[in-house]
């Protein structure tokens, strides 16, 4: 993975129903009001690609169509989005990055080294914090049933899409933190993370 030098590039991940788009946007709020410049951003996007796939080929889908597709949009994100933030001095808050492809898709049949090559390419960020909630008090925590992949929300396969983060925390890759707690203390955790990682990075 290519590793970005300019600003803060920061990772919120885990199921719906973990509070990471919640605690997402409360961070870039209370970045602003510390003086950052901090901006909000999400995966999959809103692009064409990833409409064309859940409109014009949805009976195609599957674990591998799905990975590709959300690859090919991550990359246009981050050369889009990210990275002119990035070099701009941003911190930029993702809720969701490549860690849910792995995830999901796994969980949908794809390998999880094989989503891991898909996705090498991808920026490493600065931070990337997984939220872990059980899933039948995450899906029960959903206060509306609007979802882009209503697919993915079931609650069977959501346990087995736990366990794929799971591994990623046990390899490294993701730093837990445990959501079933007030949304006070979650977010506490998290933007202690956040705050470390710019003030490691301001000595570096």
């Amino acid at each position: 993975m290519l590793k970005q030098n300019n600003g803060l590039f920061v990772v919120l991940e885990g199921i719906d129903g973990s509070g990471k788009t919640t605690i997402a946007k409360t961070l870039v709020e209370k970045l602003r009001s510390y003086g950052y410049k901090a901006e909000y951003t999400f995966e999959p996007t809103d692009s064409d690609i990833v409409e064309l796939m859940r409109t014009k080929y949805r009976e195609y889908r599957d674990a591998y169509i799905d990975a590709l597709t959300f690859a090919l949009d991550r990359l246009l994100h981050i050369k889009l989005k990210i990275k002119p933030l990035l070099n701009q001095g941003y911190i930029v808050v993702s809720d969701r990055y490549f860690y849910s492809s792995v995830a999901y898709q796994s969980a949908s049949g794809a390998p999880i080294e094989w989503v891991l090559e898909v996705n090498k390419w991808a920026l490493k960020p600065d931070v990337a914090i997984y939220l872990d909630v059980d899933p039948v008090t995450g899906l029960n925590r959903k206060t509306s049933q609007e979802t882009r992949f209503p697919e993915f929300e079931k609650l069977e396969f959501t346990y087995r899409v736990r366990e794929v983060y799971l591994e990623l925390v046990r390899r490294g890759l993701l730093v837990m933190i445990d959501a079933k707690r007030s949304f006070e203390e979650v977010y506490r955790d998290v933007e202690n993370h956040v705050l470390n990682a710019l003030r490691a990075k301001s000595t570096s």
